[in-house]
C-alpha cells in the first residue's frame, strides 16, 4: 500500500475507533488527568499501570493518593508502606522503591517540576519511554508517540507498519503517523486492543475497522 492509501486508511481507522473510545471504559490514566488535571498524578499512575490491569492500577491509585498528594507526601511514607498501598499492580515492590525515589530525582534534576519532555522524563526512576510518551501526552498535552503491546499489535495487524519490537514501532511511527493524532491515539488502540483487537483470539466478527486490517480474522 502506497503512503497516500496509508494515510487515507488510517483517517478512517482513527475516526471510527475514536466512536469506539466513547463506547468504552476509560483508560485509567485518562481518567485521573480528566479527574485531578495534575502531572505528577499522572506521573505515578502511569508507573504503577504497566504490565498492569486497569481495575488494579484504579484501585491502588485510589488508594495511594488518599494519603499522597505530592512530592513531599511521597516522602513522609516508607518504601514498605507504599509497597502495601499500591498492592497488588504488577512489580509493585520494584515500583514502591522507584517512587520513593522519585521525589529526590525530581528535584535535584528538574528543580522539583515534572518534566515535560520524554528524553528527560525516561531519566526519572521507573519511568521507560511508554511512560514517558505517555506522560507527555496525557499530562501536558503535547505531541508524543506512546506505544504499547495494543498499539505496536494493532498497527501491525492493520499492515500499517511492519516493525518487531515496540521502539521499532515508536521510531516508525514518528516518521508516518501524522502529528495530528499523535496525543489521542494511544488512548483509541489502548482502549480498542483491550475491547475487541485482543492479542489472542481477536474479536474479529464485529471489528469495526476490519475491512482496513490485513490481519482479517486470521
Amino acid at each position: 500500500m502506497d503512503n497516500a492509501n496509508k494515510q487515507k486508511q488510517m483517517e478512517s481507522v482513527y475516526k471510527i475507533l475514536s466512536e469506539e473510545f466513547k463506547k468504552n471504559r476509560t483508560p485509567i490514566v485518562d481518567l485521573i488527568d480528566v479527574q485531578t488535571g495534575d502531572p505528577f498524578k499522572v506521573l505515578v499512575a502511569t508507573i504503577l499501570s504497566a504490565r498492569t490491569k486497569d481495575e488494579t492500577t484504579a484501585a491502588a491509585s485510589r488508594r495511594l493518593f488518599e494519603r499522597v498528594k505530592c512530592l513531599d507526601d511521597l516522602d513522609k511514607l516508607t518504601e514498605k508502606e507504599v509497597s502495601k498501598l499500591i498492592f497488588p499492580v504488577g512489580f509493585y515492590k520494584v515500583k514502591a522503591r522507584h517512587l520513593k525515589q522519585l521525589p529526590s530525582a525530581i528535584r535535584e534534576q528538574f528543580g522539583g517540576e515534572i518534566p515535560q519532555d520524554v528524553d528527560e522524563l525516561t531519566k526519572l526512576p521507573g519511568v521507560g519511554r511508554k511512560t514517558a510518551n505517555l506522560v507527555v501526552a496525557v499530562a501536558f498535552k503535547k505531541p508524543a508517540v506512546c506505544v504499547d503491546v495494543h498499539v505496536h499489535r494493532i498497527m501491525n495487524r492493520l499492515g500499517y507498519i511492519d516493525t518487531k519490537t515496540p521502539l521499532q514501532t515508536e521510531m516508525e511511527l514518528r516518521k508516518v503517523l501524522p502529528q495530528k493524532f499523535w496525543t489521542t491515539f494511544n488512548s483509541y488502540f489502548v482502549s480498542f486492543g483491550q475491547h475487541t483487537c485482543s492479542p489472542v483470539r481477536p474479536k474479529c466478527d464485529r471489528c469495526p475497522i476490519r475491512k482496513y486490517c490485513d490481519h482479517g480474522g486470521r
